[in-house]
Parts: C-alpha cells; structure tokens; sequence
C-alpha cells in the first residue's frame, strides 16, 4: 500500500496538460473543487464525471496509475461514509440496534464518497502532470499581488513544494524500513487494528530520524548556496502564456457558467 501513493508524484508524458501553464492548472483546481462540492443533484455530478475524464485523457496519465491512489485513503474513506450513513437524521429506511440508516444519509454516504474518490482523483492530476518546480513558480506568480499586504509567497510556495517532493521520498524510505523490519521478523499484516498499530511503532521511529536528516541537509545545501528567499532572484524558465493557456482559461470559465447554471436553475 505504501507504493500506491501517487500524490507529489510526477508522470512524465507528452501531453497538452503537462504543457499548460501551471497558473492555469491551479486555477482549473480550485474551480473544480469547488464546483465538487457545491453540487447535491445528479446533474452537477454527471458534469463533474465529465470533466474529469476529459482531464484524465487528455493528461495521458494511465488510469490504472491514479486509481492506485485510492488505496491509501480506503480507511477516511469509509469512515467518512459510516459518519453519514448513521448520523444524518431523516426518513428511516432500516433499523438495527441504535444504528439507524436514512434514505438522507445513504444518499449523503454517496455523495460524500464519490466527492472524496473524485477530489484524490482531480488533484492527483495536478501533481502528476506538473513538477514540483512547475508547481512553485506558478503559486509564486498566482499570488505575488498578496506581496503587497506582507504576505511571503515565495516562501510559502516554497515549503509547498518542498512538501510534495517530500512525499514520494519518504514513501520510498518507508518502503525501505518495512521490508528491512519484516526480513528481521517484524509483521505488520496479521493481528487486529491495535496490534498492527503497535507493529507501525518500530517503523515510525527510524522514518521521523531519517526525515529529520534530510531536512537537516536540505537546509544546510540552501544555506551553503546562499538562499535568501525570493527578493530579487529570477527564473531561467520565466512563465510566460501561450496560446494554449488563453483557449484553457475560456473552457475554464465556461465550466463554472455551466456549474452556476445547473446550480440555479436544476
């Protein structure tokens, strides 16, 4: 399960949405998150599926590759929809003891869990299809007009970059750990949820040292190289929109019209 996290992973393809501005691909998130959680009818769902095929196939990214994703958040995912399947108050469709499921709270259950499998799925796309340094440099010029209020958005886009890279890292040194504790007799499959989360102690250890090392060396690396932040450096590769950008941010904005339409008028 450990190799089945994809986000912070970059897919390498030839594809028109790894060649898109990153600015363009931020913002094409942020809409569609929001659009993922304004709808509560069919219809809103129906757009949203469509959409996210279209950014699935036109990513070129295998399917199979971002479905592996969900594994890691199987767990949120069910007791996100046990959360709403038993505490959502409305008609009652079966009894059981003090559990009560709702026609409101199976539909909620629904809802709720297609939301999260098509949230993991929409931001992976994001990840997967654009590097971390990609990521940094179009958070940084996104939200370079907040500079003005004292806000450090290099900064910020910097730790979040950092983080991302950081996630398949680590996910690699877990790998490493594990397989180093089970050929020393370490077993974290059998026994019930406590035990295995007893198992995970021995792990957690060794991988918080590790993490600790790295950023120990990154920092040390910036320092040496005399990183000061963000005040007057430049891009080798400085953002620039194309034509293709301009033809995104269209099909963007006719999107969320489609969105508020649905909205107000379904």
């Amino acid at each position: 399960m450990i190799r089945d996290i994809t986000i912070g992973q970059y897919y390498p393809a030839d594809s028109i949405i790894h060649k898109l501005d990153p600015r363009v691909k931020l913002l094409a998130v942020v809409f569609y998150v929001i659009s993922l959680f304004t709808f509560q009818g069919v219809w809103g769902f129906v757009l949203v599926t469509l959409a996210l095929i279209a950014m699935i196939k036109l990513s070129k990214v295998p399917f199979r590759f971002m479905v592996k994703g969900l594994k890691a958040i199987v767990i949120i995912l069910l007791i996100t929809a046990m959360f709403n399947l038993f505490l959502t108050p409305g008609e009652i469709l079966v009894k059981v003891w003090k559990l009560t499921i709702t026609k409101e709270g199976l539909k909620s259950a629904i809802f709720m869990a297609i939301r999260l499998i098509y949230l993991i799925l929409g931001t992976s796309t994001l990840t997967l299809t654009t590097t971390p340094n990609q990521l940094t440099d179009g958070m940084e010029k996104a939200l370079r007009p907040l500079n003005k209020i004292h806000v450090p958005v290099h900064e910020v886009a910097m730790m979040m970059s950092i983080a991302l890279r950081f996630i398949p890292i680590l996910v690699e040194e877990t790998d490493k750990i594990m397989k180093a504790q089970i050929a020393r007799g370490a077993d974290f499959e059998s026994g019930n949820l406590i035990k295995k989360a007893k198992a995970m102690v021995p792990l957690l250890v060794p991988l918080f040292i590790s993490a600790f090392r790295r950023a120990n060396d990154l920092a040390m690396a910036m320092e040496a190289r005399c990183y000061n932040g963000g005040d007057g450096r430049t891009k080798m590769k400085p953002l620039k929109y194309k034509k293709a950008d301009l033809v995104s941010y269209g099909v963007i904005f006719a999107y969320m019209v489609l969105v508020i339409l649905i909205k107000v008028l379904i």
